[in-house]
């Protein structure tokens, strides 16, 4: 049984295998994309992101062991560089694998194997926990502000009337004078009538004494 033997084979010997991943992972950060069949894409994979995972870390053990699979130092030291600007935003999955079809001959499935892009992104922050804010007591305005209301009511009763006083004392004045202005005619009226009774009494009056005196002074000539 194949225990601890995991990873594909590719019909080579360790050593070649190891040999040729070296070099792939050399030209994939040279050219920053490679094309190749789709098990030896796959396989590469670890391989880089180990690479690049030892080049954000930046110390000098770092730096030989990537030197110990990279061949090329121009581009180990490239790879130092940029590691921290261009992958520090993320913490894994720096390749990608697309499969673009078939191989011409022997129609093996073939992929191309390119760096992730993430240059000016920013490590994802957790979402802030919601504040949870107590709800306020009700206003207590509604309740003091009624017995306000209710004072002063009153006092805008008490001053109506003071107000609206001289008002109805000067309408009882006007009534009033109507009143009698009315009344003096009526009495005046009344007065010119029994005025006119007494003096016909007084004409009647002299009128028979005048008779009586006549009525004597005829009698003494006889």
């Amino acid at each position: 049984m194949r225990h601890q033997k995991a990873g594909a084979k590719l019909g080579r010997t360790s050593s070649h295998r190891e040999a040729m991943f070296r070099n792939m992972v050399t030209s994939l950060f040279k050219h920053q994309r490679i094309r190749t069949t789709e098990a030896k894409a796959k396989a590469i994979r670890s391989w880089a992101d180990h690479v690049i995972t030892l080049a954000k870390r930046g110390d000098l053990h770092a730096r030989r062991q990537v030197l110990s699979i990279i061949r090329e130092k121009a581009v180990a030291h490239k790879l130092f560089e940029e590691a921290t600007e261009r992958f520090g935003g993320i913490s894994g999955g720096y390749t990608r694998v697309v499969k673009i079809g078939r191989r011409p001959g022997d129609a093996a499935p073939v992929s191309l194997v390119e760096l992730v892009s993430t240059t000016g992104t920013q490590p994802k922050k957790a979402a802030p926990k919601p504040t949870v804010t107590a709800t306020p007591p009700p206003a207590p305005t509604t309740t003091e502000t009624a017995p306000a209301t209710e004072a002063e009511t009153p006092a805008e009763e008490a001053a109506a009337p003071e107000e609206t006083a001289p008002a109805e004392k000067t309408a009882v004045g006007e009534e009033t004078a109507a009143v009698e202005a009315e009344e003096t005619p009526a009495e005046a009226s009344g007065e010119t009538e029994s005025a006119q009774p007494e003096a016909e009494e007084t004409s009647v009056a002299e009128k028979a004494e005048g008779e009586e005196s006549e009525e004597t002074d005829t009698r003494k000539t006889e």
